[in-house]
């Protein structure tokens, strides 16, 4: 895969705080393609419980249809993204021991790898307003959360399971939405072509046309953007957490000020080269044709 490095990275999160929270396969026990399971489906050929290995998987972790999965009837392992959390569990959490070597840390290390995906997104999100945000105590508040989230994991295994991640996660969101706002407002002087579309937070847009609109600054938060067209459109300050973007058409968009954006997102959905994209976050190689998992 390639970076998107042509855009100002002032417009984005700082790569380097989020290096860590980068998916290292080679250093990983497999852990999305056996922890989680799946129902046959478009995104999946066939059935897999949770905590079982995937038939595709080879001795040494890795995936024997790889670069196929798409065409194989896999593009749902295409999407996903642990946010770095494979390794933290395998090397970190379970000091380089696979649940092969040791059959009894099976329960344990899917358990904790399924805690440490949830925590690690939100210290992606958590890097992104504290840059964003030009409020010191709202910076601050994401550093103390981060802090908070980081010896979590780092404190061992058993108060890692014992932890109330729920309550966490409200702490976080509320943080998140105080800075979307602040964000969202400096675009609103400049106007918009959303501030008349029925746009708003957890609306039902599928497959709406919102092509070469000017969108900055819309709220978007949890919005179902599938099939949705914003081929060419701008945006910039848009509030995309959590928003459902399958199959949305980003051919030469701008989301290198997107807030709030994540590599799923981005691997669930259509897009071109030109489409510009924040300075941490990559293209998808099923973006470009013939690139092995069109």
């Amino acid at each position: 895969m390639q970076t998107n490095s042509a855009h100002p990275a002032a417009h984005s999160a700082p790569a380097l705080d989020r290096q860590s929270l980068l998916p290292d396969c080679g250093n990983c026990f497999a852990l999305c393609c056996t922890a989680f399971g799946f129902s046959r489906s478009a995104d999946f050929a066939l059935d897999k419980p949770a905590g079982s290995p995937c038939p595709n998987l080879a001795a040494d972790f890795s995936c024997t249809i790889h670069s196929s999965l798409r065409p194989r009837g896999f593009r749902g392992c295409t999407v996903f993204d642990c946010f770095g959390a494979g390794q933290k569990v395998s090397q970190g959490l379970f000091g380089g021991t696979s649940w092969r070597e040791n059959p009894e840390s099976t329960g344990p290390m899917f358990a904790a790898f399924k805690a440490v995906r949830q925590l690690h997104e939100m210290l992606w999100y958590l890097a992104e307003a504290r840059c964003r945000t030009f409020d010191s105590d709202l910076a601050h508040q994401a550093v103390e959360l981060g802090t908070i989230i980081g010896q979590a994991v780092d404190g061992g295994l058993q108060p890692l399971l014992a932890l109330d991640i729920q309550e966490l996660h409200a702490r976080v969101r509320s943080m998140l939405m105080e800075v979307s706002t602040e964000v969202r407002s400096a675009y609103f002087a400049a106007g918009g072509d959303h501030l008349d579309a029925g746009l708003g937070a957890g609306a039902d847009l599928m497959g709406i046309n919102l092509r070469g609109r000017r969108l900055c600054g819309a709220d978007l938060r949890g919005a179902y953007l599938i099939a949705a067209d914003l081929r060419d459109s701008d945006l910039s300050g848009v509030d995309l957490l959590g928003a459902d973007l399958r199959d949305a058409r980003l051919e030469g968009a701008d989301l290198s000020a997107a807030l709030y954006l994540t590599q799923p997102q981005l691997n669930a959905a259509r897009g071109s080269r030109a489409t510009r994209l924040p300075a941490d976050l990559v293209q998808p190689p099923h973006w470009w044709p013939g690139s092995g998992q069109g």
